[in-house]
C-alpha cells in the first residue's frame, strides 16, 4: 500500500495527506501528516448528511417532511432533487424531477434541522458526529465545532474543515456503523430518485447522475473522480479545495485523501490513476 499512497509526492500540491481503512477498521497504510487541517469543500456535505440522518433517528425530523422550497422534504435536499439552484436561493426546477446539486439545498437543510432540533446546526453536527466519533479537529470555519460553539457558523455544504486522521473515523464508521442504524446507511447510499439526469460538478452531463443521501453514488458515470476499476457501489464525495473520500464496499475498504491545491485538470488526472493503484494493492 505503500508505492500506492506514495502517489501523492508526485501531485502538483504543498500538502497532502492520504489514508486508506479497511472494513473491520484497520488502517491499511498512512501518508503524509495526519494532524494537518485542510479545507473540505463540498467533503463537508457527508458530514452534515450523516448529522441528519441522525436527527432522523432521534426523531426530531422525518426525511419525508417539508423543508425547503414548496414541494421539497428533506430527502430532496439530501439527494439533490429539490430543485435549488447550485449557489443561489431561486428553485430551478420542480422537486424530484432533475438532479440539480445545490450548496443552497444543504444551507436549507442545516435551517431546517437547526429550527426542529433548536441547535445551531454547528452545534448539532458537533454533539451527533464529531465528538461520538473522537474527530477533534474537525469542525465549520466561522464557527466552533471542535467545542460545539454555535455562532458564528459556517456553510453545512462547504464550510468545514479536517484532517486526515479523523476523516479515517468517519470512514471507518460509514463501513461499519455505530451511530447510525446499518440499514440507514444502506438507504443513504443507495440511489435516490433513479434515473434522474444532471450535471456532476467538474464532469459534466451524467445520466443517470445517481446521488444517494448526501453521497454520490459512482455507477456507471464516465468520466468519474473515482478510478476505472471502482465499483458500481462506491461511494463517497470530492471537493473543489482537492478533497476526497470515497468508500468501495466491493473492496471492503474506504480511502481519504486532502490536498492543499484546488481542484483542476491535475486531479481529473491524477486521482482515478490514485484510486486504481490503491484498489489494486487491496
Amino acid at each position: 500500500m505503500d508505492s500506492a499512497l506514495q502517489m501523492i509526492e508526485d501531485w502538483p500540491v504543498t500538502t497532502a495527506a492520504a489514508a486508506v481503512v479497511r472494513a473491520d477498521g484497520t488502517l491499511a497504510g498512512t501518508h503524509g501528516p495526519m494532524d494537518h487541517r485542510f479545507d473540505l469543500a463540498s467533503v463537508t456535505k457527508p458530514l452534515a448528511a450523516y448529522a441528519a440522518l441522525v436527527a432522523v433517528e432521534e426523531g426530531a425530523v422525518e426525511l419525508d417532511e417539508a423543508a425547503g422550497p414548496a414541494g421539497s422534504t428533506v430527502r430532496h435536499l439530501l439527494a439533490h432533487t429539490s430543485g435549488l439552484g447550485f449557489d443561489e436561493d431561486r428553485v430551478m426546477a420542480p422537486p424530484g424531477t432533475r438532479r440539480l446539486y445545490s450548496n443552497t439545498g444543504f444551507e436549507a437543510l442545516g435551517d431546517h434541522l437547526a429550527k426542529a432540533t433548536d441547535i445551531p446546526f454547528a452545534e448539532y453536527l458537533h454533539e451527533a458526529v464529531l465528538s461520538p466519533l473522537g474527530m477533534t479537529s474537525t469542525g465549520l470555519t466561522g464557527g466552533s465545532g471542535t467545542s460545539g460553539a454555535a455562532e458564528p457558523a459556517g456553510s453545512p455544504a462547504k464550510d468545514g474543515v479536517s484532517t486526515a486522521g479523523d476523516l479515517v473515523r468517519f470512514a471507518a464508521e460509514l463501513q461499519a456503523p455505530r451511530l447510525l442504524a446499518p440499514e440507514t446507511v444502506r438507504e443513504a447510499t443507495s440511489v435516490a430518485f433513479p434515473g434522474l439526469k444532471g450535471v456532476l460538478p467538474g464532469y459534466g452531463h451524467q445520466s443517470p447522475n445517481d446521488w444517494g443521501l448526501g453521497f454520490e453514488i459512482r455507477d456507471a458515470k464516465a468520466p468519474h473522480w473515482t478510478g476505472d476499476s471502482s465499483s458500481p457501489g462506491t461511494f463517497g464525495h470530492f471537493g473543489q479545495s482537492g478533497t476526497f473520500l470515497w468508500v468501495d464496499p466491493a473492496a471492503s475498504a474506504a480511502c481519504v485523501v486532502l490536498t492543499d491545491r484546488a481542484f483542476g485538470p491535475w486531479a481529473v488526472e491524477a486521482w482515478p490513476r490514485f484510486t486504481d493503484a490503491v484498489l489494486a494493492v487491496l
